[in-house]
């Protein structure tokens, strides 16, 4: 009796996994059960690396969901943004906007277990999103779970970084850039609140230190100002809990406290004052929006079957 209801409990287990993986398959092939049977063990691979990682840099956090950003952003999300430059190409990680991002190794120590484990079958456009997920869940940040099955592109070149949004741009601006790839207003500023965790560099807000900037106030701005004064790539934190997935930063953006324009911008405008309102105030609201939104990200331009590889090693096409 007991072996048949282990073995009954068992097959509802697996037809519950096999309709998950059903539901959220979507129109490019991408399914929660991606490698269920070719390398089941990816999930706990990738998450036991990152929190070893995370445990002895915890800032690391903020550049692997960058990392991730910044994948999609260009060319889809294909891992084009860990490929080298070669002699004959300048690849985008070598792009002014991607010279700051961090966390190379942790990709390439995930990347070099699963080949031990599984070669050729997990790909690092893969290993970026699952990083990022599991980034955000270790800085106290959501769970969420998401489809798999990208593909690896060949190309990665530093002119194609300029689809990536500025700092410097105003809410329409920043409506209009993201309404592109289909998001909507509400999902851009939850994405926004990525900057909950970690950083910015004096050059990227120095420029509202002219004294023209009618968004900064003067006590911000002063603060800001001796933050500038060591330099370029003094680091400006965005909010006062830089380690952790919360809503603190929507908290300083309403109160005239967002370090770059584009995110005090978030709050000057009418058209999303109110969506980064509702955020600073319920934090279980900000985190529903953004799993919502980082997965529908993590599904922009993927490449499926002969339009992508599964590259050997991340930093080189096959």
């Amino acid at each position: 009796m007991i072996p048949t209801m282990s073995k009954w409990m068992s097959l509802v287990s697996i037809m519950l996994l096999v309709g998950v993986s059903l539901r959220f398959r979507s129109v490019n092939g991408l399914n929660m059960g991606y490698y269920l049977m070719s390398c089941p063990f990816v999930d706990p691979i990738v998450k036991n690396t990152v929190n070893r990682a995370l445990q002895n840099d915890p800032t690391l956090a903020a550049s692997l969901i960058r990392m991730h950003f910044h994948d999609c952003f260009v060319e889809g999300c294909d891992g084009s943004i860990l490929i080298d430059s070669t002699r004959d190409n300048t690849a985008e990680k070598d792009s002014p906007a991607n010279l700051s991002l961090r966390g190379y190794e942790v990709i390439d120590e995930i990347k070099e277990q699963l080949e031990r484990e599984c070669p050729g079958v997990v790909s690092c456009a893969d290993v970026i999103a699952m990083a990022a997920r599991d980034a955000v869940f270790w800085a106290g940040g959501p769970f969420y779970e998401i489809p798999k099955g990208r593909k690896d592109g060949s190309r990665s070149r530093i002119e194609d970084t300029v689809n990536l949004p500025s700092p410097f741009l105003n809410a329409s601006q920043l409506i209009n850039t993201f309404a592109q790839r289909g998001f909507t207003p509400q999902q851009m500023v939850a994405l926004s609140g990525a900057h909950t965790l970690g950083v910015a560099r004096c050059i990227s807000f120095k420029g509202r230190l002219d004294g023209n900037d009618p968004l900064l106030s003067p006590n911000f701005g002063r603060a800001l100002s001796r933050t500038c004064s060591n330099g370029d790539n003094a680091l400006q934190t965005f909010d006062a809990t830089p380690d952790s997935f919360d809503n603190v930063y929507y908290n300083a953006v309403s109160r005239g406290a967002g370090v770059l324009f584009s995110d005090q911008t978030l709050f000057a405008s009418p058209r999303t004052r109110g969506i980064v309102t509702a955020y600073a105030m319920n934090q279980a609201l900000f985190f529903l929006d953004f799993q919502q939104a980082i997965i529908k990200m993590g599904l922009l331009d993927v490449k499926e079957g002969y339009r992508g590889q599964v590259r050997r090693n991340c930093r080189r096409v096959n």
